[in-house]
């Protein structure tokens, strides 16, 4: 009997990956932890916390995305103002040389 030593530290991309093993591709838990010398609890865990904190994922686009729309939205009003004041020197010079003449 072979005795393998247990990993003890896996990065998240590679958890990741281990999950996506099971969730997506369909591979049984005891083929995957005998594959990757964890324990099923060990995997468990992983999804709830991926389940637990995989809102974050879309959040932060979602942040993101706001945050553009938001700077493009700061962009466009300084633009509306510029292009105000020039419409506003425009009409003072026109009622200006409408009562010099």
């Amino acid at each position: 009997m072979k005795i393998q030593k247990r990993r003890s530290n896996f990065t998240p991309k590679e958890k990741v990956n281990i999950l996506h093993e099971k969730l997506v591709n369909g591979i049984s838990i005891n083929k995957l932890c005998d594959e990757h010398n964890i324990q099923p609890s060990q995997f468990y865990h992983w999804q709830k916390q991926l389940f637990t904190n995989g809102t974050n994922a879309f959040r932060n686009s979602t942040d993101n995305q706001t945050r553009t729309l938001e700077q493009e939205n700061i962009r466009l009003r300084a633009k509306i103002v510029e292009k105000d004041e020039v419409i506003a020197e425009v009409i003072q010079e026109y009622v200006k040389l409408k009562k010099d003449t």
